[in-house]
């Protein structure tokens, strides 16, 4: 079967930044799974594996655009040190969570003041090209229950 719209694959990957250096990988652990179509992956990663099937190998180098987009200075924003989830001391070049209305968002600490941070609200990633070599190791078409919640149930996907 092909990876296309309401199927599920399930994949390993490494991720490596522009200078090649390793980023992540789901080597260690489980593979991961998405529901295609769905936009539960980048929109590059998911372009690039329309079509393919279980065993091939996948390696595609994406633009910041395909990625997590272009760095936005107008994303850098001063929040109370209140609404960010950290463990230690707050300082600057940290990843931390906020909390907004639309849930936890990942932002890189900028300044640390007395009540308040200056935090970079763009994706860790953003502004940075990203090769992503990819091994599929299975594809299946997707239950009626992950077409409707909008993701992949199971190992590798969600959990409920």
């Amino acid at each position: 079967m092909n990876i296309s719209k309401n199927s599920v694959a399930t994949f390993h990957y490494i991720l490596r930044d522009e200078q090649g250096n390793e980023m992540e990988s789901s080597g260690d652990g489980e593979p991961s799974a998405y529901l295609h179509g769905a936009s539960n992956i980048i929109p590059g990663l998911e372009a690039a594996l329309e079509g393919k099937t279980a065993g091939d190998h996948v390696e595609v180098t994406l633009a910041p655009a395909d990625a997590y987009g272009e760095r936005l200075p107008e994303r850098e924003q001063k929040v109370p040190v209140k609404h960010l989830l950290f463990n230690g001391k707050l300082r600057p070049g940290m990843v931390v969570q906020v909390n907004t209305q639309e849930g936890r968002h990942p932002v890189t600490v900028l300044k640390v003041g007395r009540h308040s941070a200056t935090v970079d609200t763009n994706h860790p990633l953003a502004g940075q090209a990203l090769t992503f070599v990819v091994d599929i190791v299975d594809v299946r078409a997707a239950t009626q229950e992950e077409i409707d919640h909008g993701h992949a149930h199971g190992v590798g996907g969600h959990h409920h």
